[in-house]
């Protein structure tokens, strides 16, 4: 009847139900759009694609850069052709006898050149023959010396530009000076450079295109020739050709003047009008000293011109005047130059202008090398993301067994990249986490068996006295009690570390008088040190700094007597007969302000038997014995010294243990003062009641 009750009382799991599989959820996977793999092709695929656009883009500025240097080139070249022809032409009132010339410049050039009237009638071609290709249909310039095209003719001429009016400086027409009249000028300028060198002066004598020579001071101040003896102003002085054609220039701007209702005016050997300016004559370089305008030497003077009243100068009559002028140099010299001729330039073929010829065979094979590229490129990142997504998908499977309550394994380690570390750390984790789950086992394995013994202690005794056989005397209610208080003391110390586990270890500091409070844990465990034949002592601090330092120390008094209360115990326990266990309190140091309330050190030391160096760092493990037998009479619970660690911990405090086989242990608890508690944060999960 009583086994039946006791039996009846025990209840177990079904066998059936202990044994029902896990479900494992199923293990999808992974669209390609969200996978590694995906990812990695997408961003090599954008990688290959920028890269083909970059050379190609690399290759068509290359390209246009080398087109336009050769369009540069050919750009000079065709500026000087258009210069030699322009000279042609303000030179000789014909294009007869260009032939030369055109077929000269086609041999530098190597460009076909040639030349039509503005009807397109051929003049000179340098391609002859029935199998010269047509002309284009557009020219590439005008060849007409009273209307420069000033861009070729600034490129032609080194940047020395035309005339404002533009009217080819070359074009000199009337002007030109007779062969008898430039050597007598020649040989007057060759007496002038000659006076102005034995004054030091350095200059040349330039010709322009009339034929007149000037003398041309070297360097940049052309005004001291006017202080020395060397008279400049013969060289100065129009020949009479010069005036004629002055003078029937001067007359054709008054012609344009009177039609405009304006007065005429007096145009100065510059053919600038007004006050009198430095001499120069049209086609020279550039003005000379000013000098009078006596007549010729060496022709009878003609009648003075009738002076003309110089009209008022305004920026109107200028312009008018400016205008009147252009024309009439036109119209005077129209006779003296070639006519308007239309200019072809060429290459021998018949192109105009080099090009980059993208037909649509050669875009095919543009787009063929893109898409091998891209090919080679997606071919690349499949096989490099296999061999990356491989150890990837081992570590997911595992990862999943692990979850599914498997048994955790290990994944191979193929390298010693990023992968290879991640799948190092995870057997790493996957081994302690079997570590832990063995520990848990062997934890609930404990708790039963230390809740077992006091329980069944308990049953057995109320039993035996249910059935007559034991008296309900003190003594056996006495030990019954004795039982209840350690299955108390057990679900107490597992309720501790459950709480502290749970981060709702509750703290009440104040402040502490560690003196004391080692006389009170001292006090408490004397009767059960004297029983057990071992002195127990509160050793006298030496070492603190301050007498006061001890007292500096914020704690909740009730836990951390049951911390030390633990550590004497155990110390008590292990601690043979004619033993000794001494408690000692002292301040490791001062602050860093030199005061006191540094680290408050509480030591516990015993002359028991010592714990062994392969065992000392799991001293302080739940249900740890040194005793692998669990006896009650060498060992308690196993949770006193794990419960001191989480009551020091939670205190901002360590706890650690030396030890000696055979010679003895010692405790040391490390608290922080009052000064240090100011600044350290608290522990994680711990709560602090102020």
């Amino acid at each position: 009847m009583r086994r039946a009750r006791g039996q009846g009382a025990r209840r177990e799991a079904p066998p059936d139900r202990a044994r029902l599989p896990l479900r494992r959820p199923d293990r999808a996977r992974l669209p390609l759009r969200r996978s590694l793999l995906g990812r990695l092709l997408a961003v090599s695929a954008l990688v290959a694609a920028c890269s083909v656009a970059a050379t190609a883009w690399i290759a068509v500025q290359t390209t246009s850069g080398a087109i336009k240097q050769e369009q540069g080139q050919n750009l000079t070249a065709d500026a000087r052709i258009y210069d030699t022809l322009l000279e042609y032409a303000a030179r000789n009132p014909t294009w007869d006898g260009v032939g030369a010339t055109v077929r000269e410049l086609a041999r530098e050039s190597g460009r076909r050149v040639a030349l039509t009237t503005q009807g397109r009638q051929p003049l000179a071609d340098s391609a002859t023959g029935e199998s010269a290709p047509p002309l284009p249909p557009q020219a590439s310039a005008v060849v007409d010396p009273l209307s420069v095209d000033t861009v070729l003719a600034a490129r032609g001429t080194d940047g020395q530009g035309t005339a404002a009016d533009r009217i080819d400086p070359r074009a000199v027409g009337p002007f030109r000076l007779s062969a008898a009249d430039s050597r007598a000028l020649r040989r007057t300028a060759d007496d002038k450079v000659e006076c102005l060198n034995r004054a030091g002066i350095a200059s040349d004598v330039v010709v322009g295109a009339s034929g007149r020579p000037r003398v041309q001071v070297v360097g940049n101040d052309p005004e001291r020739a006017l202080g020395t003896r060397c008279d400049l102003a013969a060289l100065d002085t129009p020949t009479r050709s010069e005036q004629k054609a002055l003078d029937a220039l001067t007359e054709l701007s008054d012609a344009c003047l009177e039609r405009q209702g304006r007065e005429g005016v007096r145009l100065n050997n510059d053919l600038s009008w007004g006050d009198p300016t430095p001499v120069a004559v049209p086609g020279e370089p550039g003005p000379v000293a000013p000098g009078p305008v006596p007549a010729p030497s060496d022709a009878p003077a003609e009648e003075a011109t009738p002076s003309v009243e110089t009209p008022e100068r305004t920026g109107e009559n200028d312009r008018a005047i400016a205008s009147c002028v252009g024309t009439a140099r036109s119209e005077q010299l129209s006779s003296y130059v070639a006519s308007p001729a239309l200019l072809f330039i060429g290459d021998e073929g018949g192109a105009t202008l080099p090009g980059f010829d993208l037909s649509p065979a050669n875009t095919a094979k543009i787009a063929g090398a893109a898409a091998l590229v891209l090919a080679l490129t997606v071919g690349a990142s499949v096989f490099a993301g296999a061999r990356l997504v491989r150890p990837l998908h081992a570590l997911t499977g595992a990862a999943q067994r692990m979850r599914d309550g498997e048994e955790p394994a290990s994944v191979p380690v193929l390298g010693d990249d990023e992968v290879g570390r991640l799948a190092a750390a995870f057997n790493d984790m996957s081994a302690h986490r079997a570590r832990l789950e063995e520990q848990r086992k062997a934890m609930v394995s404990d708790v039963a068996h230390e809740l077992r013994t006091p329980l069944s202690n308990i049953r057995g005794w109320l039993e035996a006295a249910q059935d007559g056989l034991a008296d309900p005397d003190p003594a056996f209610v006495a030990s019954l009690l004795e039982e209840a208080v350690l299955l108390q003391h057990i679900i107490d110390d597992l309720q501790d570390l459950a709480a502290a586990d749970a981060g709702v270890l509750r703290l009440h500091p104040e402040p502490v008088e560690v003196r004391e409070l080692l006389s009170q844990v001292a006090a408490a465990h004397q009767a059960r040190a004297e029983n057990a034949g071992v002195t127990l002592t509160v050793a006298a601090a030496t070492t603190a700094p301050d007498p006061s330092a001890l007292s500096a120390l914020s704690a909740d008094p009730v836990r951390l007597r049951q911390a030390v209360g633990n550590l004497v115990s155990n110390a008590v326990r292990h601690t043979p007969e004619g033993g000794r266990v001494t408690l000692r309190a002292y301040v490791a140091g001062p602050d860093a302000s030199g005061q006191s309330g540094g680290t408050v050190v509480i030591e516990v030391t015993d002359t028991g038997s010592g714990i062994p160096a392969d065992d000392l760092p799991h001293v302080f493990d739940r249900f740890w014995r040194a005793e692998k037998s669990r006896s009650r009479r060498t060992g308690g619970s196993g949770l006193g010294l794990a419960i001191v660690r989480k009551l020091v911990e939670a205190h901002g405090g360590t706890v650690e243990a030396t030890s000696t086989e055979g010679e003895g242990s010692t405790f040391a608890l490390r608290l922080p003062g009052a000064s240090e508690q100011g600044h350290r944060p608290a522990p994680d999960g711990m709560t602090t009641a102020f």
